[in-house]
């Protein structure tokens, strides 16, 4: 009897899901109209906005930066009708250039609140390691908090609220690096590479044209509000959740996993937001597929960006050239799948 009343409690989150998820076409739609040939950098977008997390974007330069700013998190906000904010990390950047500051008014006699770029949907935070220790916590805090503390008030940040932050790769000069423990604050890290030729194209024959296609609200914030809510509902069999904490403890004990050749080249190991952030992106990404339960090739879809940016490598791997991305690989074909 219990098997049966599971079954159907599952058939009706399906069901519900579906409905929830209807909008996800659309607002991919409307997206494709103006960034072309980016199919997993929008499912990203959609995964850190589903599952209330924030994006950390890193490409070959001139790239990832072109596509994120110009296009991608500013098409999201317009097809949701969202606010939307850039900040430039330069090293002169001071914390109350990103979350605001009192302002004194010599007619009033009082000092009055003027508040930051942060206070918008969708922020893009460009280039995050060009700007100093100080400005990047501020930025780090905002995210995590989802507040800003401006002199002695509080103010609680818009909903949804979503950053996307590129960065420069680490060799470049002029770059502060974001600690561990910062950078695990990212529900994902994506990395993006060069378009495909024909998508290319499109992207020449846009520019020369002079316009991009106008993007339509097909989406409102409350059903993306309402969809964050959903998401969390998405069923996750205890078989799913074991996978997810094999993968991450795997990560951290690897010889407990056959895995003992990994050992030397692991620094460290996924943090316990990396375990949540990736059922919650698998929860998102079977949301995206209108599905309402999580199936391994979900935790597979989005395992590489959700761990990729919490392995640390050691001196030993660096020499062997082998990346976070190999020890990711390693463990996934090791680990049983359910």
């Amino acid at each position: 009897m219990e098997d049966n009343s599971a079954a159907l409690d599952i058939r009706a989150i399906n069901e519900k899901i579906e409905r929830e998820s209807a909008f996800v076409d659309l607002l991919v739609m409307e997206m494709n109209k103006v960034i072309v040939g980016q199919k997993y950098m929008i499912e990203r977008l959609l995964i850190g906005l589903l599952g209330q997390g924030h994006i950390l974007l890193e490409g070959v330069p001139g790239l990832a930066k072109t596509l994120a700013k110009t296009l991608a998190i500013n098409t999201l906000s317009q097809a949701v009708h969202g606010s939307f904010s850039r900040i430039q990390f330069t090293p002169d950047l001071l914390p109350a250039d990103v979350v605001g500051t009192m302002i004194y008014n010599i007619k009033q006699n009082e000092f009055s609140i003027k508040k930051g770029p942060i206070f918008a949907n969708f922020v893009l935070a460009d280039e995050i390691n060009r700007a100093p220790a100080k400005v990047q916590s501020a930025l780090l805090e905002a995210m995590q908090e989802k507040q800003v503390t401006i002199g002695e008030q509080t103010f609680k940040l818009e909903k949804p609220f979503l950053v996307m932050a590129t960065q420069n790769p680490v060799e470049q000069e002029g770059t502060y690096p974001l600690p561990e423990a910062q950078v695990d604050r990212f529900m994902l890290k994506a990395v993006i590479d060069y378009p495909k030729i024909e998508d290319e194209r499109l992207v020449i024959r846009q520019n020369l044209k002079g316009s991009f296609e106008k993007v339509n609200q097909v989406v409102s914030l409350d059903q993306i509000l309402r969809a964050q809510a959903a998401v969390r509902e998405v069923y996750m069999d205890e078989k799913i959740e074991k996978y997810i904490l094999d993968i991450i403890f795997a990560t951290r004990y690897p010889e407990k996993y056959n895995l003992a050749g990994l050992k030397p080249l692991i620094s460290f190991g996924s943090s316990p937001r990396g375990s949540i952030n990736l059922a919650v992106a698998a929860k998102c990404y079977a949301f995206i597929k209108r599905r309402g339960y999580v199936i391994p090739e979900d935790v597979r879809a989005v395992v590489h960006d959700v761990l990729r940016h919490r392995i640390g490598v050691t001196y030993e791997a660096e020499a062997e050239n082998v990346t976070s991305m190999d020890i990711i690989n390693k463990i996934v074909n090791q680990i049983e799948v359910p």
